[in-house]
């Protein structure tokens, strides 16, 4: 368990309910400063919507979510604020069509962050030179292939300098040739420290980037431990059924 002086993420008996379908039953978890915890489990498990939850993309019914020892606000300015700490890569790229990879990375850091342009495109094009794709700075979103783009959506990201990096299944809408590129530059990320809670379904990115592997099965936590551990001695049986029937193929 980290302690308290490093946790960055601190979720406390968290609940919600989608109608009669309990979603997140009474989670608690704790992410430190440099952690990389990688969600996993069956669909439906509760993993997509405890990643949005610590966004505030979906609000909770009760207990409390902590970023850097503040209480998620409800909304407006200080939600604005705090989302910004926490930068968010989605399955879909939701990159706007409209605009150059560039200004697509530009964007939030001179809107939000009242960067002036011209660092605000130098710290653009450094961040999409370190995922790869600087050379296609000027093109639009529609003139990349889906790998590319997921990798400029994490740029995007990385732009407003978050204090931690949510991703929800970012490469499940990949052709698998491009997955790699984009768990690449993730397990990049995880090497230099960035603190990472990431919900796939990619096992061997778990295996080699995760500090900790966190098994949802039915809206519970059913089991936490680092990769070694969860992949050769789960301890629930949730988990060995989970792992018996995606590690066999």
């Amino acid at each position: 368990m980290p302690a308290a002086s490093d946790a960055l993420v601190v979720l406390d008996k968290v609940n919600k309910h989608f109608g009669e379908l309990h979603v997140l039953n009474d989670i608690n978890l704790t992410v430190a400063r440099g952690e990389v915890v990688v969600v996993i489990g069956p669909s439906g498990s509760g993993k997509s919507t405890l990643c949005r939850a610590i966004n505030r993309l979906e609000t909770i019914d009760d207990g409390t979510i902590l970023i850097d020892g503040q209480v998620l606000p409800q909304e407006g300015k200080a939600l604005a604020q705090l989302r910004a700490d926490v930068g968010m890569v989605f399955q879909s790229f939701n990159l706007f069509a409209h605009k150059t990879i560039l200004e697509n990375v530009t964007l939030g850091p001179i809107k939000v962050k009242g960067t002036s342009k011209a660092q605000a495109r130098e710290e653009g094009m450094a961040l999409l030179e370190r995922v790869g794709v600087a050379n296609q700075a000027s093109k639009y979103p529609a003139q990349l292939s889906g790998g590319q783009q997921q990798r400029v959506a994490i740029a995007r990201s990385l732009a407003m300098k978050p204090k931690v990096m949510l991703f929800d299944e970012p490469t499940s809408a990949l052709d698998p040739e491009m997955i790699n590129e984009v768990l690449d530059v993730m397990t990049d990320l995880a090497h230099e420290g960035m603190t990472m809670i990431v919900v796939t379904h990619e096992m061997g990115f778990a295996r080699k980037a995760a500090n900790r592997v966190v098994f949802m099965a039915d809206g519970l936590i059913q089991e936490e431990a680092d990769p070694e551990t969860f992949f050769t001695a789960p301890t629930s049986e949730r988990a060995k059924d989970f792992l018996s029937k995606i590690l066999t193929h």
